[in-house]
This record gives structure tokens, C-alpha cells and sequence, in this order.
């Protein structure tokens, strides 16, 4: 469960995997027991603030910041204190990425969506329609050429990010009635935001902007007809089953969602670099946990939303196909207009299409020989 006030517990003794995983990640800044060498480099003692845009109940994602909070104390002897906060404290989650550039604070934790009104390329960080899934995010931003990309992009705002995880391939969403074809998405109040929507919208969907809370109260007064949230494990605390029992997957709007740990650019210029080595593999290794940590509760979380009267359907195919050209549509709309946009996009899409070339040779096969493999007992 995640904690109900910030971190503020004594720094812990680095345990082995701890402090063999964060000398790997400094390199030549600290050759030595990590505290140590801090120490004698006059590193000094910084409180920083962190706001995520994720509500505390959410232990995976709330839980991500405070573990690379209780990382950077451990590795520096508790000269480098962050505060984790969370939304509204002191800024709501929609306007993190502006609180990070102007000071405000001095990190984040969220998606890059939240900044995608201003500059769509934003979206391009986190997860588009039909994009990438989390492994192929994973490649591109690490050996693929995206972190040099939105490093350009990210730096026009102030702002500089590193790689905080991924919640992995979400579901669809809740409905109330099952989608049988395209037809039944007409006029659909469906409670989604960012590109998904304008996608969903050519359908003659009606995208609504409702908070994670107020999700239940408006799916059981109507207001509401459908709404997606992320997945099984963060999904099942809603009890969305009990007002809108069809699950409808997959949710072809994220299929690898990627979250950041978001810096004020003059701040992160201004650490000594063995800070910046520091958070560079802390983001590393809270950013694997938290892909691990969906991958191995999401399963029983579904086991249990059935039990509880959850209805899984997938999305017809001419959901599907419908989709598929009207994402393609929305993207050659706004590359017309935004040449960061056109030129990241096409990156990723040149490298998203290599990416699935590769698993249908070996993943592909493997996967759905294991899926009829578990049929057989």
C-alpha cells in the first residue's frame, strides 16, 4: 500500500542487488562504497520535490516515485532528500509538466500526455494509437534513437525526463452494453482523453474528460456509457464491474503506455554528475519494477474481476480496422501542421514496423504456440 504522507523515513543501507545495479549506473563517478565518495567530492545536500500525477491508491505508480526517493537517499547517505507529493500537492496532476518547467517544482512522475495539448509530440513519448508495445518503447527510447529525439523536443519546454516505467499493453475499457460493431459507437459517451479520443471521435464518439474518482458515480447515474482506465490491477479498485460488466480489450489507444520521471532542465544541469548518475539508475531500476510488478498482478486481478462478473469481449474487427485508419488519419492531420511531430512519428513508425517484423518471425510464433499450449493443459 502506498504511504498516506511523503517519504520522509531514514535512509536505508543499500542491500547488494541495490548497490551492485547503481554502481553499474555511475560508472567512473563513484568507484567506491556510494556514500563514501559523496561525501568527499563536497557533494551537497539537496531537498527537492517531487509531484506525481497519480493518485496514492495507486500503489504501483505513486509507489514508483517513492522508491526512487528512498534509492537516491540510500546511494548518497541522505545528502539528496526528494519529496514525493501527490496530485494537488501543491499542483494538480494536469499541470505537472508546466509546475516542472517553471520550478514549481523540481520532478514529476507521469505520462508525457499531459503535455500533448500544447505539443502533440508529447503523446509520442508515452503511447499512441497503434504504436508501439512496451518492449518495442523499451528498444526505441534505449537503443533506438528516441531519447535523442525527445530530448530536442522536451528541451524547447525547459524540461529534461528519463524513462519511469510502463503499465504494459491496458485494456479497452468498461461498457455498459456490448460493442458489437462500429455502429454501436455512435454517439457513445465514452470516458477517454488525448488521441484515443480524437480517434474514437471519427466514429462519432463523444470523449468525455472524467476523473479516475468520479469514473463509478458516472458510469452508474449514465452519465457515462464506457470508460477506460488502465488495466486489471488499477481497474479492479474502481469496481467497475458492478456498473458497466463488459470488458472490452484490447485498448489499442496505449499498447505499451510509458511513464517519465520529469526534471526542471536548469536543475538537473545544475547536479554534480555523480546526482545525475544516481537518478539515471534509480529511474532505471524502479522503471523495470514497475512493468514487473503489472505483468505479475494483472493476471489474478482479471481472475477475480470475471469471478466478480466482469464480461471479457474483444473489440470487433471492424472496430479494429475502423480505428487503425482513422489513427492514421489523425496522424497525417497533425503532421501536416507539426513538423517535430511528422519527424518523431515517422521515426517511430519506421522503427514500430521493424519491431513487429522481428516478433512475428520468432515472438509472434512462440507466444500463440504457448496460448494453445496452456489450452492443452
Amino acid at each position: 500500500m502506498p504511504l498516506d504522507e511523503p517519504h520522509t523515513a531514514p535512509p536505508r543501507a543499500a542491500g547488494p542487488r541495490r548497490r551492485a545495479v547503481l554502481t553499474a549506473g555511475l560508472g567512473a563517478a563513484i568507484t567506491a562504497p556510494l556514500a563514501a565518495p559523496a561525501r568527499a567530492q563536497g557533494a551537497p545536500e539537496l531537498r527537492w520535490r517531487l509531484s506525481s500525477a497519480y493518485a496514492k491508491n495507486l500503489d504501483i505508480l505513486f509507489g514508483a516515485p517513492e522508491a526512487l526517493s528512498r534509492i537516491v537517499a540510500e546511494a548518497t547517505d541522505g545528502r539528496f532528500q526528494i519529496q514525493v507529493l501527490g496530485p494537488g500537492e501543491p499542483v494538480p496532476a494536469e499541470t505537472l509538466l508546466d509546475a516542472v518547467s517553471a520550478g514549481t517544482v523540481e520532478m514529476g512522475h507521469g505520462p508525457a500526455t499531459l503535455g500533448q495539448a500544447k505539443d502533440p509530440t508529447f503523446a509520442l513519448a508515452t503511447a499512441i494509437p497503434f504504436g508501439l508495445n512496451a518492449r518495442g518503447a523499451a528498444a526505441w527510447w534505449q537503443a533506438g534513437g528516441a531519447a535523442e529525439l525527445f530530448s530536442e523536443v522536451f528541451a524547447k519546454s525547459g524540461l529534461v525526463c528519463l524513462p519511469g516505467g510502463n503499465t504494459g499493453a491496458q485494456m479497452g475499457g468498461w461498457f455498459r452494453r456490448e460493442i458489437k460493431s462500429v455502429a454501436d459507437l455512435q454517439g457513445l459517451k465514452f470516458r477517454i482523453g488525448g488521441m484515443g479520443g480524437q480517434v474514437l471521435a471519427k466514429f462519432g464518439v463523444q470523449p468525455q474528460a472524467t476523473p479516475g474518482p468520479e469514473i463509478y458515480q458516472a458510469l452508474e447515474s449514465k452519465k457515462l456509457d464506457a470508460a477506460e482506465w488502465i488495466g486489471p490491477y488499477d481497474d479492479e479498485r474502481l469496481g467497475l464491474q458492478k456498473v458497466a460488466p463488459v470488458y472490452h480489450y484490447p485498448g489499442f489507444w496505449e499498447g505499451g503506455a510509458m511513464l517519465h520521471f520529469w526534471f526542471n532542465a536548469e536543475k538537473w544541469k545544475a547536479l554534480p554528475k555523480a546526482y545525475q548518475a544516481i537518478l539515471r539508475a534509480a529511474a532505471a531500476e524502479v522503471g523495470a519494477e514497475v512493468q514487473a510488478k503489472y505483468d505479475a498482478r494483472n493476471p489474478q486481478a482479471l481472475r477475480r474481476l470475471v469471478a466478480g462478473g466482469a464480461q471479457l469481449r474483444p473489440f470487433p474487427q471492424d472496430v479494429m480496422e475502423g480505428a487503425l485508419k482513422n489513427a492514421n488519419d489523425v496522424y497525417a492531420e497533425i503532421a501536416a501542421k507539426n513538423a517535430d511531430f511528422r519527424r518523431v512519428y515517422e521515426a517511430m513508425r519506421t522503427f514500430r514496423n521493424e519491431e513487429y517484423l522481428w516478433f512475428q518471425v520468432a515472438e509472434y510464433t512462440y507466444d500463440n504456440f504457448m496460448i494453445r499450449a496452456r489450452a492443452r493443459g
